[in-house]
């Protein structure tokens, strides 16, 4: 799967479980550690662990897999790795505090409105 499209597909999923200003940067060329990160915002700890779990299905039903996955012990933020693509996820104080964004402001942010108002209501997450 190219990354863009398992950028997108990652992006749909923390979409499907209501992850707030979900932006998508392409950092390819700025850096070797991914060529996009996914990032957004969850509401609580249980929201974060619901977004991590679709995460994980949709990249594995595609045929994908996160090859390191960490978070803190307070579940204020989790990073997933899936090589070419990173997902951040942080509750609204810990988006804050790291200002990814910010960091990365030489990063392109993708314009993903079109393809998450595209998604179906009962996602399947096969795209092969």
């Amino acid at each position: 799967m190219e990354s863009y499209e398992l950028a997108i597909l990652l992006a749909r999923a923390l979409d499907s479980k209501k992850g707030g200003d979900l932006k998508v940067l392409k950092t390819e060329g700025l850096t070797t550690l991914a060529d996009y990160f996914v990032i957004c915002t969850a509401t609580s700890n249980t929201q974060v662990k619901a977004m991590s779990d679709a995460c994980e299905e949709a990249a594995e039903s595609n045929g994908e897999r996160a090859h390191h996955i960490e978070g803190h012990r307070g579940g204020t933020w989790l990073l997933m790795d899936f090589s070419s693509v990173v997902v951040h996820v942080f509750t609204d104080e810990a988006r804050k505090f790291y200002d990814l964004e910010r960091l990365w402001s030489d990063a392109e942010e993708m314009d993903i409105s079109k393809v998450l108002e595209e998604m179906p209501k009962h996602q399947n997450w096969r795209l092969r």
